[in-house]
This record gives structure tokens, sequence and C-alpha cells, in this order.
């Protein structure tokens, strides 16, 4: 049970709750009051905004509409405006713009291309919406006039800034092909930049809008007139350069300082050259090798002075016939050369050109047009040179024929870079110089096989073989002409590849030999064939100089002129390539040369026995010492020594005119001559020197031994 005091207290506790309680009650009645009254108000005055709402909205939509109306209303009085003003510019283009179509493009070339863009608008204006209008057609003369205006610039500016590259400037471009930085140096500039530009914004024009491709044509006339006279000019230059100097140079590349040029020699084949400085060496040096290692034999004697002094006044006259043909045929030869590598040179600087200028889809015909001329003089002086060589076979001038080697070469060589030039060219401007190429490499090799044949069949005419029995002619060119070949191997044996000579030569033809070309064979096959030539060659001269010998009535000089020949002919083989070349299909030939050398030395040496004889001991009386001689004995002795002295000067007499080249050679047999002759004259001497065979012993006994080794010492020199 609850005591009473704490129920008391639990009640007072409830009943304060209570009292709370209650007092919570009445303060959210009194604000449940108070929310509901400004509920009420709320209300009230939503009631009233709405009611505004409507009044204003109900007024504003009309005025909107009204207003929105009247703004499309302005835009589209605008609008109508400015088509209005920008069709009334067309009728005013005419105006506006026929000063500058009547002053021109020239220095105001963006400005003038403004004014034609107006016009070509107002024109298709008027073509769409006023056809019959008179302003069409006032446009379109504005038009016209304004694109001839441009045609005319065009032109005007190609004419005026085309100009022909300088000589100087191509030699140093060919000179410097292998020199990248000469060439980063020294572009070719064939227009100024500001130019190349305008004509670019011109052309662009003329395809785009103007419709017509009449200035290709003339772009491509202007720029092949200037390719032509560049290559001319070059030629020129040469031809200058060489009457004047005999050797084209080049100076210095144009950006250097012109203060300090530095000149550069051109490349030169010297075909014409080389031989003028072999047949030089022919009439001043040896073959022992001590003065200059000359591959020829100097000549001596009457007939070496008399064939020297006309030779080298030949070579050493400016104006005489050999020097100025060779001179000539030489400077034609590098000219043309050097004018083929400057037309690939400039006709690839052309197609760069080109392409800035000309639509894609044109360049390549406009490209063909344009080097149509230069090319075509090219060829045709090819075709001169070819032509020319034909004449000189006929007349057995094989010299001017090795003008064709150097630039048979030169184009083969150069045939890639052709070939790449001409790409995209029509078929005929491809095939130029191929048909060149073919023309040259057969009438190579009918050079060649009539050289053969002349010195074959080259006549025996007395008065043209050498009195001293030196080297013949026929000989010394013969050996010339292959030393030329040496330069030319390739050349030389692609030209007898080419008219298919295997069958001539008997030589097997391997199908591993040959390429896909009918006339393309392999170096060694090539090689081969021309081994076998230079055999041919030199078999031919061999029999040749056989016959020759036969002219002579006295067979020690026809010995003697054989052995001056063939020790020539060894000694021009050892000294040069063509023993090499020789030995590929004939390994005897240095082997057989010496022993045809040693051969004639002994026919030669023959020719002392009817000296030697007289006094050779088979045919000396006999007699026993102390006893006098009888009379017969003694006439006997005393014809001995006559028949030994007069025969002795007779031969020193005859033989002291005959001429052996090659010092050595003469060294060899004039000892091995008087080794035998002065033992046989010494033992002849001691048996019979003291014998009183006769009263006048000086007349009978006129040499002593070492005179008569002074004497054959003296034999095979004029001047003694």
């Amino acid at each position: 049970m609850i005591p009473p005091q704490e129920a008391s207290a639990r009640r007072r506790e409830i009943e304060d709750k209570l009292k709370q309680e209650e007092e919570t009650l009445s303060f959210i009645r009194d604000s449940l009051e108070k929310s509901d009254q400004l509920t009420k108000n709320m209300v009230s005055i939503l009631s009233s905004f709405e009611s505004r709402l409507m009044k204003l909205e109900n007024s504003i939509i009309p005025v909107h509409k009204q207003t929105e109306t009247l703004q499309r209303l302005q835009e589209n009085v605008e609008k109508t405006l400015s088509c209005l003003d920008h069709v009334i510019s067309y009728y005013h283009v005419a105006s506006d713009t026929e000063k500058i179509i009547r002053e021109g493009p020239t220095g105001r070339l963006e400005e003038y291309l403004g004014s034609m863009a107006k016009i070509q608008k107002a024109v298709e204006y008027f073509q769409d919406n006023s056809p019959d209008s008179p302003e069409l057609n006032k446009v379109k003369l504005l038009f016209e006039r304004g694109k001839e205006s441009l045609e005319s610039e065009f032109r005007s500016l190609m004419t005026r800034h085309s100009k022909v590259v300088s000589p100087v400037l191509l030699v140093d471009l060919i000179s410097g092909e292998d020199d990248l930085e000469v060439q980063e140096e020294a572009p070719l500039e064939h227009l100024p930049e500001s130019v190349l530009q305008d004509v670019i914004r011109i052309s662009r024009w003329l395809v785009e809008y103007g419709r017509n491709q009449d200035f290709m044509n003339v772009y491509y006339q202007i720029r092949s007139s200037q390719l032509d006279r560049s290559i001319k000019g070059l030629k020129e230059h040469f031809r200058k350069s060489s009457s004047s100097s005999g050797v084209p140079y080049s100076p210095a590349v144009p950006n250097k300082r012109k203060d300090t040029p530095t000149k550069k020699p051109v490349k030169r084949p010297g075909t014409i050259r080389k031989a003028q400085n072999l047949l030089k060496q022919y009439s001043q040096h040896g073959l022992d090798g001590k003065k200059g290692g000359s591959n020829l034999i100097p000549l001596e004697g009457h007939e070496h002075d008399f064939r020297v002094k006309h030779l080298s006044e030949a070579l050493n006259d400016k104006h005489g016939p050999l020097a100025g043909r060779d001179d000539m045929l030489d400077v034609e030869t590098d000219a043309y050369i050097h004018c083929v590598s400057a037309f690939v040179k400039l006709a690839q600087s052309e197609y760069q050109l080109l392409t800035d200028v000309i639509p894609e889809h044109h360049q390549k015909k406009t490209f063909d047009s344009l080097i149509q001329d230069a090319l075509d003089g090219l060829m045709l002086e090819g075709e001169n040179i070819v032509a020319a060589a034909r004449k000189a076979i006929i007349r057995h001038d094989f010299s001017a024929v090795l003008t064709v080697f150097p630039i048979l070469r030169h184009l083969k060589q150069t045939k890639p870079e052709f070939d790449q030039v001409l790409q995209g060219t029509a078929a005929g401007t491809k095939n130029k110089l191929p048909g060149l190429i073919t023309a040259m490499e057969t009438v190579g090799a009918k050079a060649l096989e009539d050289f053969a044949d002349n010195i074959k069949n080259d006549p025996d005419k007395e008065y043209n073989m050498p009195k001293d029995g030196t080297v013949h002619e026929l000989t010394s060119n013969a050996i010339l002409f292959l030393q030329q070949l040496l330069d030319f191997q390739e050349t030389a044996g692609a030209m007898l590849a080419s008219q298919v000579l295997g069958d001539t030569y008997n030589i097997p033809l391997d199908p591993r030999e040959t390429s896909s070309s009918a006339t393309s064979y392999s170096s060694e096959f090539s090689k081969r064939l021309l081994s076998t030539y230079i055999c041919k060659v030199l078999g031919n001269l061999q029999l040749n100089l056989l016959s020759k010998s036969k002219v002579y009535e006295d067979p020690a000089l026809s010995a003697i002129f054989l052995h001056n020949n063939y020790n020539y002919i060894l000694k021009a083989l050892e000294k040069s390539e063509l023993i090499q070349l020789v030995a590929v299909t004939q390994k005897t030939a240095e082997r057989s040369y010496r022993e045809h050398v040693e051969q004639q030395i002994q026919t030669y040496q023959r020719s002392w026995l009817k000296v030697t004889d007289y006094i050779a001991e088979k045919n000396l009386p006999v007699f026993q010492p102390g006893v006098k001689l009888r009379d017969k004995e003694r006439q006997m002795i005393k014809e001995r020594f006559k028949g030994f002295n007069d025969g002795l000067e007779e031969l020193c007499k005859i033989q002291k005119a005959w001429a052996i080249p090659d010092t050595e050679q003469r060294d060899k047999i004039r000892q091995a001559q008087k080794n035998i002759v002065k033992e046989t004259y010494g033992a002849f001497l001691h048996r019979y020197g003291s014998v009183p065979f006769t009263k006048n012993p000086e007349k009978y006994i006129k040499y002593r031994v070492e005179q008569v080794g002074d004497m054959i010492d003296r034999l095979f020199d004029t001047s003694a």
C-alpha cells in the first residue's frame, strides 16, 4: 500500500502536467485561429491578383500581336531594300569597274581580279534574271575584255621575265652533279618568285573562270623557246671557250663572291684530243718507260725526222687541217655531251615549274610540247653525227668515227634520267633517244668492222713504206685506234653485241648472257666479243705487215721492218690494258709476238753472213807456220780481207740509215751482232794479221777489232 505522502505528491505532479497540457492546447487553438485568418486573407489577395492578371492579359496580347506583325513588316522592308541595293549594284558594276579593266592588271593584279569577280557575278545575275537586258551584253563585253587583258598579262609576264639560263650556270650545274651542296645553293630560277605567284594566280583564274586553255599554248611556246635557246647558248659557249682557251671553264657558283671566283674545269671526253696526245707521245718518247711512261715507240732516222716534223706541224698548227678538224670534232663532241646533260637538268626544272602553273590533267601534254624543239634539236644533231660517221667510214677516216663512242656512252648513262624525265610523254617522244642509241650502235659496229677490214686490205704502196724500216703508219694508227677503245670497252662491246656479231666471231651465245632485250648482253660476253675483235684486228695487221714487208728488196730491211712493227705492237699491248683484253680469248698472244720479234732478229743477223763468211775458219786456207806462202794462198788471204772490209763498209753504210726506235732492242741487236763479228774478225786477225801475205798490210788490215765494234755501234743511227 502506497504511503499517503507519496500519493499526495503523485497527485500534485499529475495536476501540474494536466495544467501544462491545457495551456498547450489553448495555445494551439489560438494558433489555428490565426492561421485560418491568414489563409482567408491570402486567398483573398490571390483572387484579387488573378483577376488583375486576367485583365492585363486581355489588354496586352492584342498589342503584342500587332507589334510582331509590325516587326515582320519591317524585316520584309529591309530585305526588300537590301535586294534592291544588291540588284542595283549589278547595274553599276560596269561603270565601277570599267576604268580598272581598261587600265589592265599590270601592277595591281589583286584589285583587278576582284573587279573581274564582280563582273562575273553580274554576268551570272543578268543571265539568270534578265537575259534580254542590255546590261548583260555590257558586262559580258567587259568580262571578255578583262579576260583578254589577263591573257595578255600572262603572256607579258612570261615573255618579260622568262630568261635564258646562262651557259656558266648550266656548266656549273652539270659539273656539280655529284655535289648536292652546290645544287642546293644554286637552284635554277626561271621566274622571280613574285612574278611566278602572279602567273599562277592568272592561270588558275583562266582555268576556273576564263574557260580558256590558250594560255597553256602560250606557256609552252615561251618556255620551249627559252629551253632551246639555253641549250644552244651552252653549245655556243663551248665553241667560243674552246677557240679562245682550248678548254672551257665554269666560273664560281653565282651566289659566291664575284671577286674570288674559283674555276672548275668541265669534265671532257677528250676523244680526239687524247689521240693527238698519243701521237705527240709517239713522236717524243719511247716504250722503255723512262720518259713519261709513254705507250708508243719513237721513230728515228730520216724517216723519223720527216714524219715527226710533219706530225708536229699538223698537231701544233691551229689552222692546219688535222688540228682544225680534230679540235672541231672534240669541241662538237664535248658540246653535244654537255648539251644532253643540260637538257635533262633543264627539262626536270621545267617540269617542276610547269606543275605550279598548268592544271594537273594538262601537264604531261604541255610538257611534251614544251620539250619538243630542244629534244628534236638534240636528236637531229645526233643524227648528223651518225651521218657524218657514215661518211667518215666510207672515206676510211676512222678517227672521226671515234666521236660516236663518248657520245653513245654518255647517252646510255643518261638514258635512265631521260626515261624518268620523259615519263608520261607520247610514245614518239620516248622512243627518240632509244632510236638514236640504236643508230649510233649500228654505225659504231659498222665502223669497227670496216676498220678491221681496212687494216687487212690496206694496199702495199711502195712510196708509203718507211725507207728506214721503222714502224708503219698503219701499225701506229691501228694501235692508236685500239687504245681508244680501252676507254669505251663496254660501249664498243655493246656495239658489237647489238649487231649480234657473235656468229661472225664464232663465239657461242649462252642464253644466260642475254637479258630480255635482244640487244642487251652481259658485260662478260661483250668483253669476250671485244677481245675477239681486237685479236682479229691484230691478226689482220700482222698479215698486212707480212705482205708489206715483201716490198723491200733487202731481206734484212724487211726483217727490221717486221721486227719494229711486231715490237711496237708487243710493247703497246704490254704498256696498256690491251694485253689483258687480248688475253681474254688469246692467252698466248704475248709469247707469240716475242717469238715473232726474235725470229726477225735472227733473219736480220743472217744478213751479216756474207761478211763473216769471208773470214770464217772453215773457208780459210791451211798452211804450215814458218813456210813461205804461195801466191795462191797470199791472194786468197787478200781476197778474204778485202771481202770482209768491203762487206763491213757496205752494210754499215746501208744499215746506218735504218731505224730501230726501241732503245733496248737497238742496243740488244747491236751488241749481239758486235759480239759475233768481233769474235770472228778477232780470230781471223789473230791468225793472219802477222802473216806476210802482202807488202802493204795497211791496205788490207784496215780495221782493228775495236774499230769494227765501233762501226757496228753506229748502226741504226743517222746522226753517226
